[in-house]
């Protein structure tokens, strides 16, 4: 029998409305021996089924929404169903579905499956890219974790792909109970894992991706057509890439034409497989300069150097892992929007972004306005970016707009 989870007194407005998140505060009853990771029913104060959740005692998420139809059991058919339905998801809205090297199959929340995510690296559309393809899978839930096998089992019957690799090391885990894994879940014969120098193709260049040691699930599949868009913007234009990882814009730009790419980042091992992704498209090395430091004491540097810039890319990491690091999030991002506007020439674009879902889409534009108003300079709005379509954002789930971004133009 499955377990009940009873909710306090107008405590389910939010289920109702389909948020997938039920927080420890909106409980009245708790299930009794349950297993974390375990089905639960989650009913309203007056007993009225509403959803099935997995149970998560160790995290202020106490379940997450698998469903809010009762009458389907949460069974490993049922997690081949919302891994199938996900990918004909993309299919449908993505016309150049199978020719994306890098793609998100799975989307968390937004696929109606919390704490999963997978992203899909497709080396064989990359000619002498090794010829292999790898689902990335990273778990940051215990009901992820406890349907691990029936995933994976999905996943590679829904791709053909026959190897899956896991990056669940988030510090997410932590709060779950769950300590970090990484490493091969199950490959073809032969196969021991990511082959040496592993690139995909993206937007007509080939990029490396580091599965087993890079940032998330090795790349930020995320940011592909906005990556396209600086490529079609930069043609003879002065170049600034800040916190750069492996050089994915940088790449765009110089393949775009840019004049010149100074780009920034802080890992010594990320601008080693940004340069050799300069080399794998036969870019011309002499027009890329590499500095390795912290982008904010960079940007202070070049603004010192009175360096002008016709294209600046502000990308930082999540810099508000929760809604308790706004405040001190808001004023870094602040400060590397100031100093890319001074930096930026009469009439430059700024490509600015924050992958923060604590910080609201508003809250991030009042925070550029703020640096504008203090740099000072003249900007305008001239598009809002975000994911690709294979980022689906669930509007009852408005935590998964993580990615946010703003292109704006100094006046001239």
């Amino acid at each position: 029998m499955t377990a009940r989870l009873i909710l306090k007194p107008g405590r389910d407005k939010a289920l109702l409305h389909g948020h997938p998140w039920i927080f420890s505060g909106a409980i009245e009853t708790e299930p009794q021996r349950t297993q974390p990771g375990a089905t639960v029913q989650v009913e309203s104060a007056g007993g009225k089924p509403l959803a099935l959740a997995s149970w998560s005692p160790s995290s202020q998420i106490r379940a997450r929404v698998w469903s809010f139809d009762l009458s389907r059991p949460i069974d490993h058919a049922f997690f081949k169903r919302r891994v199938a339905e996900a990918i004909a998801l993309r299919r449908a809205l993505m016309p150049d579905f199978d020719r994306q090297g890098a793609l998100r199959l799975l989307h968390g929340e937004s696929d109606g499956l919390p704490g999963v995510i997978c992203d899909w690296y497709r080396a064989e559309l990359a000619p002498a890219a090794g010829g292999e393809s790898w689902l990335v899978l990273q778990l940051t839930s215990a009901g992820a974790e406890r349907w691990r096998d029936a995933l994976v089992a999905a996943l590679v019957d829904a791709t053909g792909t026959p190897n899956v690799y896991e990056r669940s090391d988030s510090d997410v885990r932590g709060l779950e109970g769950l300590a970090p894994r990484t490493g091969v879940i199950r490959a073809a014969a032969g196969v021991t894992g990511p082959s040496a120098g592993f690139s995909i193709e993206e937007n007509g260049l080939r990029l490396g991706v580091d599965i087993v040691g890079g940032h998330k699930t090795g790349f930020y599949a995320d940011q592909r057509v906005n990556r396209a868009k600086v490529g079609r913007m930069a043609a003879g234009k002065r170049v600034l890439n800040t916190f750069c990882y492996t050089g994915g814009f940088s790449v765009a730009a110089l393949a775009g034409g840019a004049e010149s790419v100074v780009s920034i980042d802080s890992s010594a091992d990320a601008l080693e497989l940004a340069r050799a992704n300069v080399a794998r498209n036969g870019l011309d090395a002499g027009r890329a300069d590499w500095i390795c430091d912290d982008a904010f004491q960079a940007l202070r540097r070049l603004r010192a150097e009175e360096r002008q810039f016709d294209l600046v890319i502000l990308d930082p990491p999540k810099l508000a892992p929760s809604a308790a690091h706004v405040e001190r999030a808001a004023r870094a991002y602040k400060d590397i929007n100031l100093n890319g506007l001074r930096l930026l020439a009469p009439g430059g674009l700024l490509f600015t972004y924050s992958c923060s879902g604590a910080i609201s889409t508003e809250l991030f534009q009042k925070i550029v306005a703020g640096a504008a108003a203090d740099a000072p300079a003249d900007a305008v709005i001239v598009e809002r970016l975000g994911a690709d379509a294979d980022h689906p954002l669930r509007l009852a789930f408005p935590e998964g707009e993580y990615l946010k971004g703003l292109v704006l133009r100094k006046a001239g």
